[in-house]
């Protein structure tokens, strides 16, 4: 919740190409100009929290998301805390969960042939950041005429 004007909903954040993560959060608009988003994330329990490097901007210089380089989870969890102050006092912390944009599949390869009046199709799982157990990925095949 917060106080009027701060709470935070919407706040995303999704990895992508396997080490690059986006945090991303609307700001309200009713909260004042004095407002200000600070996010701090670990992965892993035992860690501290660390501050966001590397801030998106509004018009207003309000943080508004946070992009991270080289980002590497533990334990399929990541811990935010999205700290909002007004004027320099803290108003709301939070904390969320993660999401990850799969890469597509690796090495496809695709062999038909006549004699069998079929094709074989074959692939390898995508990169991820944090996912080991293959079995859980699902994938769809799209076949179009040419």
């Amino acid at each position: 919740s917060g106080m009027n004007g701060t709470a935070i909903e919407n706040f995303v954040c999704v990895i992508f190409n396997v080490s690059f993560m986006n945090c991303t959060w609307p700001i309200n608009r009713t909260s004042s100009g004095d407002t200000q988003y600070f996010l701090y994330w670990k992965s892993s329990r035992k860690e501290d929290f660390s501050e966001c490097e590397n801030y998106i901007k509004d018009h207003c210089g309000r943080h508004t998301g946070c992009s991270f380089q080289n980002v590497t989870i533990e334990n399929k969890r990541a811990y935010f805390l999205l700290n909002v102050s007004r004027s320099g006092q803290n108003i709301h912390d939070s904390c969320y969960i993660l999401v990850e944009k799969l890469t597509p599949p690796l090495n496809v390869t695709v062999n038909c042939t006549e004699a069998s009046h079929g094709c074989e199709i074959r692939w390898q799982p995508p990169r991820t950041s944090h996912v080991k157990r293959h079995t859980c990925f699902k994938y769809e095949v799209v076949i179009e005429k040419v």
